[in-house]
């Protein structure tokens, strides 16, 4: 079991306030690694690391605008020079804006594009540095099922979790010569605030888990074993790779 454990690790989880990055973050701890949260609200990562630290776990957390790369540069240069090291970054800020190819309004679309996928370039180059100087890291990029399937109504985030999956083979190649391992999870339908309003429609609702085989949607701990195989030494021989946790939906 040693092989799973993060003690003495320090992860940093953007999107980590809220939905499966809040998740992923709390996992991530149990594990026995320290947490570096950001996201935007921040009544939320106070409560998130709240929650971290009853589990005898050191969380700092910053809230901004994970496009802001000079706050981004400043909290990150704050963490390594806090903890020592940073071992883990998860690229967990996700959002959607729904709406059919022909009504996409490009305002929409490059918000989208931004914050799913241009972020995880802008906070994988922040900390790569740190990472290239310690010879080591493990880089979790949040993909989806949206990477490999079409949507209706979801034309930007699917050619965004798209680009994620395949930046995560690009920085994985690029990066294995200094020690650094960049993979993917790919979630299936998971409730979150994010997609709330289609499990409100019981008609939606049916039609997701009749494409489940195991005939539930997902709960974010069923992502924290992922998480944590990722990030730990476990899984230091995988890179380039997208783990989908999605129930089955993929191979049905």
């Amino acid at each position: 079991m040693q092989l799973f454990e993060l003690n003495g690790k320090t992860a940093i989880v953007t999107g980590g306030g809220r939905g499966l990055g809040r998740g992923i973050a709390l996992g991530l701890a149990q594990a026995g690694a320290d947490i570096a949260l950001i996201s935007r609200t921040r009544q939320e990562l106070v409560e998130t690391a709240a929650e971290i630290e009853a589990l005898g776990k050191k969380c700092l957390y910053q809230d901004m605008d994970i496009r802001d790369r000079e706050a981004l540069g400043q909290f990150v240069k704050q963490v390594a020079q806090e903890q020592g090291h940073i071992d883990v970054l998860v690229n967990g800020a996700g959002l959607n804006v729904r709406n059919t190819v022909l009504d996409t309004k490009e305002d929409d679309w490059d918000y989208v594009m931004d914050i799913n996928l241009k972020s995880v370039l802008i906070a994988s180059q922040t900390v790569i540095p740190y990472m290239q100087e310690q010879k080591s890291g493990k880089i979790i990029n949040i993909a989806s099922l949206t990477s490999e399937l079409g949507f209706k109504g979801m034309a930007a985030y699917c050619a965004s979790k798209g680009g994620v999956a395949q930046l995560t083979k690009a920085m994985a190649v690029e990066l294995a010569e200094d020690g650094i391992c960049v993979n993917a999870i790919g979630p299936g339908y998971f409730r979150t605030k994010m997609t709330e309003r289609l499990f409100q429609n019981d008609d939606t609702t049916k039609w997701m888990l009749s494409r489940i085989p195991l005939g539930r949607t997902g709960d974010y701990q069923d992502l924290c074993g992922t998480a944590i195989f990722l990030a730990s030494t476990a899984s230091d021989y995988i890179t380039g790779q997208t783990i989908y946790v999605d129930g089955g939906w993929l191979a049905s």
